[in-house]
């Protein structure tokens, strides 16, 4: 999806309306419009982005620093107890829209919001083999 095509693109730049909580040179914040919870919010980076791995250190910096600042008011303004900051890459994640975006999900203790658990576990020495799977791959 191209960027004159792409729904955050738009809303980035006000072709849609939407409820703006937030919005700094590298993003806006704005209320999700089919919320897990009273308040629910999305993260939308200004620069076209399809996932995390595209993003520049700089505008990684800013955005990181504006979810803090957001997700501290959220906790101010709606008294949770906790904030969930998601962000999905690729289908498999559960990634719809191919701009990257984060979603800060006001919590309540007991709240009852299910966002999975644990799915097994590592048999012996599996961990590590993994971990270094991984190292062998950074740059």
């Amino acid at each position: 999806m191209g960027q004159e095509t792409c729904i955050f693109c738009k809303i980035v730049n006000g072709e849609i309306p939407s409820a703006t909580i937030y919005e700094d040179e590298f993003c806006r914040v704005i209320l999700d419009i089919a919320p897990m919870a009273k308040g629910h919010a999305i993260l939308l980076v200004k620069k076209h982005y399809p996932d995390l791995f595209a993003i520049d250190p700089d505008t990684a910096s800013g955005v990181l620093c504006a979810a803090a600042k957001v997700g501290e008011a959220m906790k101010k303004a709606l008294s949770c107890d906790g904030i969930n900051l998601l962000q999905n890459n690729g289908p498999a994640a559960g990634q719809t829209v191919f701009h990257l975006h984060f979603h800060l999900i006001p919590r309540w203790n007991g709240d009852g919001l299910s966002l999975g658990g644990p799915q097994g576990s590592y048999a012996e020495g599996e961990a590590a083999k993994i971990a270094e799977q991984i190292r062998s791959c950074m740059e």
